[in-house]
């Protein structure tokens, strides 16, 4: 047999295994593949999960399902999953087992959160446990959080008040700048036309520069967010980036959370962990009440941006909520509406509301946490939003 004969039936017989791994054998899969190694137990762990209610005998290269709801079983699959797939797609099946198999009580014990692997949407089902969870959990419980909250900081600070900074400097530009604030890009940009060959030199009629309030609160910043169980996800991120704002001497910075009540978490900015415990996922929703209270902590609304986080299933007087967003921005304020903030795609929504907010100027769009730090800086600068294509609504 050729070298390239050999190859291909390798290839052949790798695709064959992974689509046993996905069919999870039986007479039905048409593979004809059978499983050895630790390929038994991946698909023993994956059966586990995904072949619920069809229960077959270990060892025999067929799955054996079911996690039968206990804690030394689901413990001993966390374990398993994290020996034989990547972090991704244990985070994947976390989700799924938490789903599809109703484990959500099990993280109410100290010893399944520290078997668990710690990302966003754990974050958020811990979030929406908060109320039944025992005090002997709630320190195992913030530990896991703020490992996830301290990852996304990282990940996210550095570039948020890069580019936020930028923003506010070109938003402070002035005509009559000092010498030493003069922006002489643009300077020279503005006035090629008064180039001079004979002197190979531009004349600068019009000086453009910096304004020189660098330590002064340059813009206001409001989040308001809607704190459904849908939201979960949009509440972890809103969360660390309402800190990483509240860390720049040049934004002021509040937080306001809501259901069928408002609550304002600006006074715990400092520490984007005691926000989250702050929240309270799950209930109505009311996004006129919510606007209202942000609308009379504006005293500057020209520089003003609000940036309000929510599917817009409203519960509450919907041509109120209209009306308060048409008056903030004939005031001036910078309206934001985001139907999410996650890495996941276009969520559910209410699009009769999107499309009434789209027609007073102020277009619904879900956001990607990489993206928001764009589309605060247009926010600030006062230019077209950087709305993703996929995600605009129709």
């Amino acid at each position: 047999m050729t070298t390239a004969a050999a190859g291909a039936m390798a290839a052949g017989d790798e695709r064959l295994r992974r689509w046993r791994l996905v069919l999870g054998g039986g007479a039905a899969d048409g593979t004809g593949c059978t499983l050895g190694g630790t390929d038994v137990g991946m698909d023993a762990a994956l059966g586990a999960l995904y072949d619920r209610g069809n229960r077959q005998e270990r060892g025999t290269g067929k799955r054996s399902a079911g996690l039968d709801g206990s804690a030394p079983n689901v413990a001993r699959w966390l374990g398993d999953i994290r020996t034989y797939f990547p972090s991704s797609v244990v985070q994947v099946m976390q989700r799924d087992a938490i789903d599809r198999l109703g484990l959500s009580t099990l993280l109410l014990e100290p010893e399944m959160l520290e078997a668990v692997e710690a990302d966003v949407h754990l974050v958020g089902t811990l979030l929406s446990l908060n109320k039944a969870m025992p005090e002997t959990t709630k320190e195992t419980a913030r530990a896991v959080v703020r490992k996830v909250v301290e990852d996304l900081e990282k990940r996210l600070a550095t570039r948020t008040r890069a580019t936020l900074t930028g923003a506010l400097d070109r938003s402070a530009r002035v005509n009559r700048p000092r010498h030493r604030d003069i922006d002489w890009d643009r300077t020279i940009r503005a006035n090629l036309k008064n180039y001079l060959p004979e002197h190979r030199t531009v004349v600068p009629e019009r000086l453009i520069g910096y304004g020189r309030a660098a330590q002064s609160v340059k813009k206001d910043v409001v989040l308001c967010i809607d704190q459904s169980g849908s939201m979960a996800a949009s509440v972890v991120y809103a969360s660390v980036f309402g800190a990483v704002l509240a860390s720049m001497r040049s934004i002021a910075t509040r937080l306001v959370v809501f259901d069928t009540a408002v609550v304002d978490l600006t006074d715990q900015l400092a520490d984007p962990v005691d926000v989250l415990f702050g929240t309270q996922l799950g209930g109505g929703t009311d996004i006129n009440r919510a606007l209202a209270y942000c609308q009379s902590q504006i005293t500057r609304p020209a520089d003003t941006v609000v940036v309000l986080i929510s599917d817009l299933y409203e519960g509450g007087i919907r041509d109120e909520m209209l009306k308060r967003v048409a008056a903030m921005k004939a005031s001036g304020v910078q309206f934001v509406a985001l139907l999410a903030l996650s890495d996941e795609g276009t969520p559910a929504y209410d699009r009769e509301h999107a499309a009434a907010l789209a027609a007073l100027g102020a277009p619904a769009f879900a956001c990607t946490p990489d993206l928001f730090p764009e589309v605060m800086a247009a926010a600030i600068e006062k230019r077209p939003l950087p709305i993703p294509d996929m995600a605009t609504h129709q």
